[in-house]
């Protein structure tokens, strides 16, 4: 034994240096104050997300970082989704308009009655297809969020093809859930309408009685919808991520929110004001100049006004399809980051991350970081969750 190796008797044992090959993630030993003990530094983030459960201010901002961290991807899925849903609706609309107030303007007074209903349906059905094709390319825009967000957590980084390919697989019960949730939403509202119609036909008074109904019972569902929409709002993360089925999911999703009801409505509320103010500030104004500016220009109507209003129309409509796109984009964001977050409070996924990643970087096989916890596939039985014993490591690459 060296002289420098030699300790007084009683001296602490001094810490052995960090080999060189530690694992970069999970907790780690920073430097030390001088006479001090060592520091410890959380665990670093390798993408989006931190991994470990997350303060307000980060939920609140995470969903405008995923757009920002990959834009290729993200807004180009929001604007070619909302692209497809305006040429599509655009294709089916204005050729039945025109074939429908065609038929009406050149049919005799007498006919009139008769073609009306007809007439009526041929909307009734053009505005269906229009609802079908938005709720198909909403429920597809979900997927994709909800898979970017979780690629971003673990470092990883997309194109938007790669995305759209993770998607597709899940596009039907994300179909489903979305038509399941619109079909309540028209029920209800056909329930409403209903109770107005019904104090209509009875008499003056029954309308009367009908219209106080009505707003009282809305005032009831809105509460009711607030409620219920926070518990069942992680449904298309848990399908996608957990391929999971649409029952399952509602069970899961109610059991990941239930203790934080408040902390997930005060996220999703606040993105969706802050985006609302958002778009207003950049759409009013340009419609207000557009308004002034053809009254100055041409302040008789004559022919400079109408070409000014079509432009101005024309901008605003352009970016109104630029910001829906951002606004879709950010909205399902919300939602995934939500849900990583609730899985690594309730049920320690920053911990299953952590280990994901270390063995990803270390060039071993490793599965699926997003199945549901053994406990909860012997629940749900879905079949997304993992078997009881298996581990991420034990799947193949």
């Amino acid at each position: 034994m060296s002289e420098h190796d030699w300790q007084a008797p009683g001296s602490p044992t001094p810490r052995p240096p960090m080999p060189a090959s530690a694992p970069a993630y999970g907790p780690q030993w920073g430097a030390a104050a001088p006479g001090g003990p060592a520091a410890w530094t959380p665990p670093p983030r390798p993408g989006l997300l931190p991994l470990r459960p997350m303060g307000f201010g980060t939920l609140l901002w995470a969903p405008f970082r995923t757009l920002r961290r990959n834009p290729a991807a993200t807004f180009g899925s929001g604007l070619l989704v909302q692209l497809v849903v305006l040429v599509i609706t655009t294709a089916v609309m204005v050729p039945a308009f025109v074939f429908v107030l065609g038929r009406l303007d050149s049919a005799q007074p007498d006919d009139l009655d008769a073609l009306l209903p007809g007439s009526i349906g041929v909307m009734v059905l053009v505005m269906l297809v229009a609802v079908a094709v938005s709720v198909v390319a909403g429920a597809f825009l979900q997927g994709v969020m909800v898979e970017e967000v979780a690629s971003g957590t673990l470092g990883e980084k997309l194109g938007l093809g790669a995305l759209w390919r993770r998607t597709l697989p899940r596009i039907g019960p994300l179909i489903g859930w979305t038509v399941l949730v619109a079909a309540a939403l028209l029920i209800v509202s056909a329930a409403l309408v209903g109770i107005i119609v019904l104090g209509a036909v009875t008499s003056p008074i029954g309308l009367a009685v009908g219209i106080v109904v009505v707003v009282l019972l809305v005032l009831g569902l809105v509460v009711l919808g607030f409620w219920l929409g926070i518990r069942v709002s992680l449904v298309p993360s848990i399908i996608v991520l957990e391929r999971a089925g649409i029952a399952a999911a509602v069970r899961r999703s109610w059991r990941l929110t239930t203790g934080f009801f408040w902390r997930t409505l005060g996220i999703i509320v606040l993105v969706g004001v802050m985006l609302y103010v958002a778009s207003q500030i950049v759409v009013q104004p340009i419609s207000l100049i557009g308004g002034l500016l053809s009254a100055i220009v041409d302040p008789t109507g004559a022919g400079a006004a109408t070409v000014i209003l079509i432009v101005v129309t024309v901008i605003a409509m352009l970016l109104s399809l630029v910001i829906g796109a951002i606004t879709t984009v950010v909205q399902a964001a919300v939602i995934g980051v939500v849900y990583i977050d609730l899985r690594m409070r309730t049920e320690g996924l920053d911990l299953e991350l952590q280990r994901h990643v270390e063995l990803r970087d270390a060039g071993y096989a490793v599965g699926d970081p997003w199945a549901a916890p053994p406990a909860v596939a012997e629940t749900t039985g879905h079949p997304g969750a993992a078997a009881p014993g298996a581990s991420p490591g034990d799947a193949p690459a």
